[in-house]
């Protein structure tokens, strides 16, 4: 097995692994879902990240059940501003300050346990009330509940909003050999502010690891299906396709950890061994840029 591989994330002092635990993937027994994060600690994985919107707030209770008594292994990232109604008939956008303050302690109850390692807003719009979010975050810093924080958001000019007003450490967005759209403008920015970035996606939904090709984004299925081979092509008969697709994602310098949904045994061996892999060769990684048009942001730019 590969010794897995870390990455400060950007001004933080946080040392992830490259390949992190996506728990929104777990399923519902807590048994089950402790013996698979263990697994990953184990195997070297440190870095797990939930929501208080995944499972109505039953996701966060799993990990913390599983890591009790294990703080100091692990780095626990969690997620807030979507608001589940009361009726739990769906749930909506709030990225008020009042309303992250009350949340941080429904979520802190829930992981149980003292801070959160990373707090992240969970989307973003431009007509958002940014300076009170930001105001939410840096209050939770002060009163030690939040050691960092960061955004979940595919906007360019949202997270540029959040690059000139913020100190925050992290951006999570897609990103794919199918979904190249951060390398127009919002991977060299985050690089350059030394902001790291957390990557999902990276398989495409599948596509880009044995699914069926279909529509992707404005890809077409045959585009789709170049790609895919791209990558078997790449992966031949020693590597998985999976594995490949990740290091695509892991080759951009300013991708600290690819973030990856975990729910079965197979899956995490599948991850420990991309969280220990090289760097793919530049010739390889030429191949799979050639394989498609690189698509960019019809909105949001």
């Amino acid at each position: 097995m590969r010794e897995v591989k870390y990455k400060k994330l950007g001004k933080s002092d946080l040392i992830i692994s490259q390949v992190s635990f996506g728990c929104m993937s777990l399923g519902n027994n807590h048994a089950d879902n402790a013996k698979l994060l263990h697994q990953a600690v184990d195997a070297g994985i440190n870095f797990f990240d939930t929501a208080d919107l995944y499972a109505m707030g039953e996701n966060e209770i799993t990990v913390g059940k599983a890591f009790k008594g294990m703080r100091d292994k692990v780095i626990i990232a969690t997620k807030v501003g979507n608001q589940w109604r009361p009726d739990g008939s769906g749930w909506d956008w709030n990225p008020r300050k009042e309303y992250i303050l009350e949340a941080v302690n429904k979520s802190l109850t829930r992981l149980q346990i003292d801070y959160i390692d990373l707090y992240q807003l969970h989307g973003g719009t431009l007509d958002d009330p940014i300076d009170e979010t930001i105001a939410a975050f840096e209050q939770l810093k002060q009163e030690g509940k939040i050691r960092y924080y960061g955004i979940s958001s595919i906007r360019p000019n949202v997270i540029r909003e959040y690059v000139k007003r913020s100190a925050m450490v992290s951006i999570m967005m897609q990103y794919s050999l199918l979904d190249r759209r951060p390398e127009e403008t919002c991977l060299d920015l985050l690089q350059e502010n030394t902001i790291g970035v957390l990557t999902r996606g990276s398989l495409a939904q599948g596509l880009l690891a044995g699914k069926s090709s279909k529509l992707y984004l404005n890809y077409t299925a045959e585009e789709v299906e170049k790609a895919a081979w791209a990558i078997e092509e790449v992966a031949g008969n020693k590597t998985k396709a999976a594995e490949v697709a990740t290091r695509f994602v892991l080759s951009h310098p300013a991708v600290t950890s690819a973030v990856l949904g975990i729910r079965t045994e197979a899956q995490l061996q599948d991850a420990i061994q991309v969280a220990g892999a090289a760097s793919l060769p530049e010739k390889e990684l030429a191949s799979l840029k050639e394989s498609n048009q690189p698509n960019t942001y019809e909105q949001h730019r």
